[in-house]
């Protein structure tokens, strides 16, 4: 994927960013994540975001939970509590 983004996907934060595996690179060999995505769509489906946006949702999510249940910006979004952090984290670059 291609990071021509200057903002956080999430907060809009304009830092420096990183790019979030929407299936984490550790569930790309798992059986069961080979049977529901292509190697492809665990490689590329991600977002652009900022480290602390990027840090907070790991902290929240695990790695396969994120993979089965999180693999989308939208289902990302739904998530009660990185919800709420985002509103937050949006407030504070205003």
């Amino acid at each position: 994927m291609e990071n021509n983004q200057r903002q956080c996907q999430l907060c809009n934060a304009e830092t420096s960013l990183t790019f979030h595996h929407l299936i984490p690179k550790t569930c790309h060999r798992n059986k069961w994540f080979r049977k529901h995505f292509s190697v492809e769509q665990m490689r590329t489906s991600g977002i652009i975001v900022c480290r602390k946006c990027h840090s907070f949702i790991h902290k929240q999510v695990s790695e396969k939970e994120l993979g089965r249940e999180f693999y989308t910006l939208e289902r990302l979004l739904a998530h009660p509590t990185i919800a709420n952090y985002i509103s937050w984290a949006k407030k504070q670059h205003r």
